[in-house]
């Protein structure tokens, strides 16, 4: 009986020295992702996930990390195998706790970022499932704005096909998905903004919606409200810069 007693003590105190590590190195990560330093984020959520594979926190900010990291790789291989990570992150996110909405949320995102690269036949097939989680991310917390601005951008996407990928569409989905349109999109992203009236990239992805519903003067609005706004993020500058780029086009 004392062995017994004695290895219980032992196993409670690996446990918790885990979980002392594992939020240790969380910390470190978001400190790090704070001050833009996506790399040195990256590194310490994978301790963290080392220390303690069954941490929720560390595998979805550890998935969001490889999103961060492989959206500034230059090689299409290259920034495929980081979204797979990703995704392979937000998946165990999922499995430690399929109830919380981060895990869904960038399971989304890095599916999303994968079909940017992808061909048009896989890029139509990945977007039931990237509408199906990013769906499920709101159900479990609709007060997200970057699920809502995922959404946003699914409903833009699908509503503007090209020919060829309508064809795909009508092979795997059935047809372009009804709900889809470019005035539902307005509204996600008017929904994210609302919520975080903050985060540049949500006034960008709203300008370039009213472009597609031919609304000049909202979005130059909306451009212009990019550049006034402070630096936030990581991707903010290139932001402002896309935001400068489509100003001058609309007001030549």
């Amino acid at each position: 009986m004392k062995i017994i007693g004695l290895l219980c003590i032992i196993q409670l105190t690996v446990f918790s020295g885990n979980d002392d590590a594992a939020a240790d190195f969380i910390a470190k990560g978001d400190e790090a992702y704070a001050r833009y330093d996506n790399n040195a984020a990256l590194e310490n959520y994978q301790k963290a996930f080392q220390a303690d594979s069954t941490n929720y926190e560390a595998a979805w900010k550890l998935s969001r990390a490889f999103v961060d990291v492989g959206e500034v790789q230059e090689k299409k291989e290259t920034r495929r195998t980081y979204y797979q990570q990703a995704d392979n992150y937000a998946r165990k996110a999922v499995e430690i706790d399929s109830l919380g909405a981060k895990g869904h949320l960038w399971r989304s995102i890095a599916l999303g970022r994968v079909a940017l690269d992808a061909g048009a036949k896989e890029r139509v097939q990945m977007s039931k499932e990237i509408k199906k989680e990013g769906d499920r991310a709101l159900e479990l917390d609709p007060t997200d704005d970057i699920a809502w601005h995922v959404l946003g951008r699914w409903h833009r996407k699908l509503a503007t096909l090209s020919w060829i990928e309508k064809k795909f569409a009508n092979m795997f989905l059935g047809g372009v998905p009804k709900e889809a349109s470019v005035q539902k999109a307005a509204e996600c992203f008017q929904k994210a903004i609302e919520l975080h009236p903050e985060h540049l990239n949500h006034y960008l992805e709203l300008g370039l919606t009213y472009e597609e519903l031919k609304q000049k003067e909202p979005a130059i609005a909306q451009y212009q409200k990019v550049l006034e706004l402070p630096v936030a993020d990581a991707d903010d500058e290139g932001y402002k810069a896309t935001a400068r780029e489509r100003l001058e086009k609309l007001k030549k």
